[in-house]
This record gives structure tokens, C-alpha cells and sequence, in this order.
């Protein structure tokens, strides 16, 4: 079916709200899933609990709390811009946080559990051949935890394509702004004989969500023969 060019228009954005969202989140969600898997410090759990939030709230609630420390008049919002000119509440790049946010916890999940099935073995073995903590990190752990990290990030992408609740309720449903595939399904249902155009895009969002699922499919196998080629 040929697509008509506000349906490339909620693809378009859709894909970049749910790239920078994903892009953004892959340092960070390195960071926490390394400080889980090898650390053990106080308040971990409590701490590993507040990762995994997004997973259990009610999306509308960090749309909520986004809106108020984020919005115009939230502490950190108008901070923002007052000082950088930054605006992030209803505009794209607060659809891209909250994508963010809300695919959070499974890309930290999956990056944490493929980094303790590492041997710790060998991490110690390049450590005692000279080698620092940074470069045992990038030449022997980060080839290793590839399939988790691939598994990670294309989650992580696909929740953030069908994010709906936490995108709506701090940035609105603002076409050619804010209004992603779930919010442009959800209007087409609102409005009397828009039922045919919904199904078109909730087609689409079948269709990208499985294109993923099957990148990241291929993208872990891959990982997989490398990482084995990295042991032997």
C-alpha cells in the first residue's frame, strides 16, 4: 500500500524520536548495567529498583513527573531555558526523553545479564598481563557483552516506538512536533470514520515493531559468532 505523506511524516518522526531516544540512553545504561553486574555497594537494590520503575509505573506517571520537572515552569526545565534557551516540554526532543526513559530498564536488563554471564577469568587474565581497566573494558568485556548490548538497544527501540502514555501526557499529541505512530493511532480512533486510517498505521507499527525484533535477531547471532571467535 503506497503511503500517503503525512503517514511518512508520523514514520519519519516516530523513527527519530525513538533513534535519539535510544542513542542517548546507550552510555548511560552501559554505566548502570556494568555498576549492577560487577559492583556491590549500598542501597543496590533500592537503587536497582528506581532503574526498573519505568517497567512497573503507569506510563501517564512519568509523563507526569517529566512534565513537572521538566516543563517550563519545573525546576530543571526552566532552567534550561532561561540559561541555554532549551525547551524540551512539547516539542520532539521531550518525546525522544520519555521514548528514552520508558525503554530504559530493558536495555539496562539485557546489557546487565550479558555481562555476568562473563567469565571474570578473563578480565583478571588482561589485567595481570598489564592491561588497565579501561582497555580490559573495551578489548575483552565490551566485544563479549555485544549480543546483550544489540539485544538491549533493539528493545529498548521497539518500546520506544509504541510509547504512547508518558510521550502524550508531557508533550501532547502535536502533529509534525510530538505526534508519533501510537499518538497518531489514538487520534485517528477520536475522530468519526478514521477507523480505516488507524488500522493502516497500527499495520505499519506491526510491521516496523517486527522489523526490529528481527534486526536485533540477526544482529545477536552475528555478536554471538564473533564473541566466540574473540574466546578462541
Amino acid at each position: 500500500m503506497a503511503l500517503t505523506p503525512d503517514e511518512w511524516e508520523i514514520i519519519r518522526l516516530s523513527l527519530k524520536v525513538a533513534f535519539w531516544g535510544v542513542l542517548c540512553s546507550i552510555p548511560l545504561a552501559i554505566a548502570v548495567a556494568y555498576l549492577l553486574a560487577r559492583h556491590d555497594f549500598p542501597g543496590r537494590s533500592l537503587f536497582d529498583a528506581f532503574v526498573h520503575l519505568p517497567l512497573v509505573l503507569p506510563p501517564v506517571v512519568v509523563g507526569y513527573f517529566l512534565l513537572l520537572l521538566l516543563g517550563r515552569r519545573g525546576p530543571l526545565g526552566a532552567m534550561l531555558d532561561e540559561y541555554f534557551g532549551i525547551v524540551v516540554a512539547f516539542r520532539w526532543t521531550g518525546a525522544a526523553i520519555a521514548a528514552g526513559i520508558m525503554g530504559f530498564p530493558l536495555m539496562v536488563r539485557a546489557i546487565r545479564l550479558s555481562i555476568e554471564s562473563i567469565d571474570i577469568g578473563l578480565e583478571a587474565a588482561a589485567r595481570t598481563l598489564g592491561a588497565g581497566r579501561w582497555r580490559v573494558f573495551f578489548t575483552v568485556t565490551l566485544p563479549l557483552m555485544l549480543p546483550g548490548l544489540f539485544t538491549g538497544v533493539l528493545l529498548s527501540f521497539a518500546r520506544s516506538l509504541g510509547e504512547f502514555g508518558a510521550t502524550i501526557t508531557f508533550v501532547s499529541n502535536i502533529p509534525d512536533e510530538t505526534r508519533t505512530l501510537p499518538l497518531a493511532i489514538f487520534a485517528q480512533t477520536q475522530v468519526p470514520g478514521g477507523d480505516a486510517e488507524a488500522l493502516r498505521l497500527s499495520l505499519l507499527a506491526v510491521v516496523l515493531s517486527m522489523a526490529a525484533l528481527v534486526c536485533s535477531e540477526w544482529l545477536v547471532r552475528r555478536a554471538q559468532r564473533h564473541a566466540r571467535g574473540h574466546d578462541a
